[in-house]
């Protein structure tokens, strides 16, 4: 295993852990993190989305696997299993991430996963009709940031 799929290796065990003290140190200082629904978050943010979906996230539960990658990237797959706090639904989520490493640290962490999928297990038939829509996905995107937001204004 490379140094570089160590330290991913490393993430995730963290996160199975819910140790968002150690994910956030896999950080480095300018790194940027996206998904489907948080966007071009800075490296105090994504911190803090780690920490906030760790401590709200009671019945979270996490599988990774399938490690791979070079001197500046490294690929994984994790799952996700929890209750979505808004609704009371249990999620399932598929997500392959990809990472960009400098120095021993992330620089770049894009979080790939099906949007409809998710919020139609998240949302139910809210997300079934409209889960597709970008009307959906940027208010979701809104709401998400505003957690983020009130979160880091009491942590931080």
């Amino acid at each position: 295993m490379t140094e570089n799929e160590q330290l991913i290796q490393s993430f995730y065990t963290s996160f199975k852990n819910k140790d968002y003290k150690g994910m956030q140190a896999c950080y480095a200082d300018n790194a940027v993190f996206n998904d489907a629904i948080f966007k071009n978050l800075n490296t105090q943010q994504v911190k803090a989305m780690w920490e906030m979906l760790i401590s709200k996230g009671k019945d979270l539960r996490l599988e990774f696997s399938n490690i791979s990658g070079d001197e500046h990237h490294v690929k994984a797959h994790w799952d996700a299993y929890y209750t979505f706090s808004a609704t009371g639904k249990k999620v399932v989520n598929n997500i392959e991430a990809t990472f960009e490493i400098e120095n021993g640290k992330i620089i770049k962490h894009t979080d790939s996963f099906n949007f409809h999928t998710w919020s139609t297990q998240a949302l139910g038939i809210k997300g079934l009709l409209l889960g597709w829509t970008p009307f959906l996905r940027k208010k979701v995107t809104a709401q998400a940031m505003k957690n983020l937001d009130s979160f880091m204004k009491t942590k931080y």
